[in-house]
């Protein structure tokens, strides 16, 4: 049976209260009966003293001289004499004291023996009348007086009951008191309780019902935190619901999974990448717990070691995947695959350009340490010594150009956002470029046809679209021949965008396929081609890193009459 919260103040108070009340009594009850006992014993005690002094008064004692002082004393009183070893001596009520017991283990004699003075109620069994005794030691003897334990000394020692009924009326007042606390606590919680079964129902009048005391602000708080909970609850489901659009969202295929391996929550990319890698189709996401290719995963999840975080690989159907997992505090835990194909042809691609870094540094730095050495080593002519020091300065002029074109394409393509963009014409910038490259033209008899409006407005960046056209005038120069022609138009116009063409006669790429590789780093048509012409290999991939800056895209092909042509885009703003 269920009982109320009023009941229940009132059980337990009236319990405390009894046992209080009930200990206040005993105790008052223990302490009045001590000290009368104690007041009839120091009674005992002068009897036992003024025997004592008799007996040395007289150096020493016999029945006759005690008897003679009998009249001293209460008749009912009984006096025994012991020897040091409890043997008795003299009882005024058994004569023949040769017939009693040695008393030496009797309680009052034992107290007597360890503290000097001893008593003890209970019945003699001498004569089975109960006695209060008491016993004291002395040199070579014990004195041993006792009262008859009858009506009349247990109406001594009864204790006033007056005492009793004071604790019994305040025991009833207090009763009554928490009666009606209880009463009113009960029916603030039964507020509370209604509130929180119905919370749905709070309203202001409620609130104000609420008692304008301690429980009261508990009350108000509870209804405070009420709200608050109900806010965040709000809150979360909103948080909750971005988290699962964020998780469908994910390019990561993700899946959650309960401390007991139960599966929780799973993205379609999940499944997805999962289907990818078995070898039969599912729709279960928890098989990736069973499928013995993800071994490396059961292991890690099977140990018991304090590490939260898995990481592996895996490759399938020619793909790369990275599977990872991480272990929360309540030993759920999440398995996260990603795709990194892309990734990895990123980083072989990454690997592959330092090699060529690499290789390319390696030859103008080879040949300038070549040069430096034979100048150090071998005694030669003033003009054998000037032919290596300007072989080594070309290698360096080389070598610099190399380094100015990688912190070019490295900018381009990491901080492509630090390019500022400004109101450029490129005629101007194509005027620029004849003239810082007029001489190298003239010396390979190649005519510069600039076709370009006056005014070709376009929104750029200055540096960029002049290392556009540079790079290329650059790659006429090196592999367009001699007598070659550059002719640069601008075939078509819209609102959006420029449409130019860079052509140059001279030789063709024979086989097609080299046309769309053109522009990867350090890439060569032919091996012969590579240090007889110069160059950093890089001229065209920045020529096409720097147009697509300009939200352009460029192609090469070959052209009928010989030679290449370069067709590109340049947006407008």
């Amino acid at each position: 049976m269920k009982i109320s919260y009023k009941r229940k103040i009132f059980l337990y108070a009236f319990f405390l209260l009894t046992l209080f009340a009930g200990s206040i009594v005993l105790f008052e009850f223990s302490e009045s009966k001590r000290a009368r006992v104690e007041s009839i014993e120091g009674q005992l005690d002068v009897y036992a003293t003024t025997l004592y002094r008799s007996i040395q008064k007289k150096g020493g004692f016999d029945k006759a001289s005690i008897d003679s002082l009998l009249f001293l004393f209460p008749q009912n009183l009984r006096i025994t004499i012991l020897d040091s070893n409890g043997q008795v001596a003299y009882d005024n009520i058994q004569l023949d004291t040769a017939q009693m017991d040695n008393h030496i283990q009797r309680p009052e004699v034992i107290q007597a023996t360890q503290s000097g003075k001893g008593r003890d109620i209970r019945t003699s069994m001498t004569n089975e009348e109960q006695y209060l005794y008491f016993a004291k030691q002395y040199q070579s003897f014990y004195i041993r007086v006792a009262l008859p334990y009858n009506m009349q000394l247990k109406e001594i020692l009864k204790t006033d009951n007056i005492f009793l009924y004071f604790i019994i009326v305040l025991f009833v007042i207090a009763l009554y008191s928490i009666h009606i606390l209880s009463k009113r606590l009960s029916q603030s919680i039964r507020e509370l309780r209604d509130f929180t079964r119905h919370p749905s129902k709070l309203n202001e009048e409620l609130v104000n019902s609420f008692p304008q005391d301690e429980l009261g602000e508990v009350a108000y708080k509870v209804v405070e935190n009420y709200r608050d909970l109900e806010h965040s609850k709000a809150q979360i489901a909103l948080e909750r619901e971005k988290l699962l659009q964020h998780i469908h969202s994910s390019q990561e295929g993700i899946c959650f999974f309960t401390p007991t391996r139960e599966v929780e929550f799973f993205n379609g990319l999940f499944m997805h990448y999962l289907n990818i890698m078995l070898d039969e189709n599912t729709t279960r996401a928890g098989v990736i717990l069973h499928d013995p290719q993800f071994k490396q995963l059961h292991d890690f999840l099977s140990e018991n070691n304090e590490q939260n975080f898995f990481e592996s690989k895996i490759a399938k159907q020619g793909r790369q995947f990275n599977i990872r997992v991480n272990i929360f505090e309540d030993k759920s835990f999440e398995i996260i695959i990603n795709d990194i194909s892309d990734q990895e042809k990123t980083r072989l691609l990454k690997q592959e350009m330092t090699n060529n870094i690499a290789h390319e540094l390696r030859t103008p730095i080879t040949s300038i340490r070549g040069y430096l050495e034979t100048v150090k080593t071998q005694e030669l002519t003033p003009e054998q010594h000037q032919y290596f020091l300007e072989k080594a300065y070309s290698q360096v002029i080389n070598l610099t150009q190399l380094i100015d074109d990688m912190s070019m394409i490295t900018s381009i393509e990491e901080v492509p956002q630090s390019f500022d963009f400004e109101e450029v014409n490129l005629n101007a910038i194509l005027q620029q470029v004849y003239k810082d490259y007029q001489e190298s033209l003239l010396d390979k008899g190649i005519n510069f046809y600039n076709n370009l409006p006056e005014n070709c407005l376009m929104k750029g960046n200055q540096n960029l679209l002049y290392a556009v056209f540079r790079n290329l005038v650059e790659n006429t120069i090196k592999y367009g021949g001699e007598n070659a022609h550059i002719h640069i138009n601008l075939y078509n116009e819209d609102n959006f965008y420029y449409y130019l063409s860079y052509a140059n006669e001279g030789s063709s790429v024979i086989d097609e396929i080299h046309l769309k590789r053109l522009f990867e780093r350090f890439y060569r048509v032919s091996s012969g081609r590579t240090r007889k012409t110069g160059g950093t290999g890089l001229g065209l991939s920045i020529v096409k890193n720097a147009i697509q800056i300009h939200k352009g895209s460029i192609i090469a092909k070959n052209r009928k009459e010989g030679g290449l042509e370069f067709l590109f885009k340049l947006r407008k703003n």
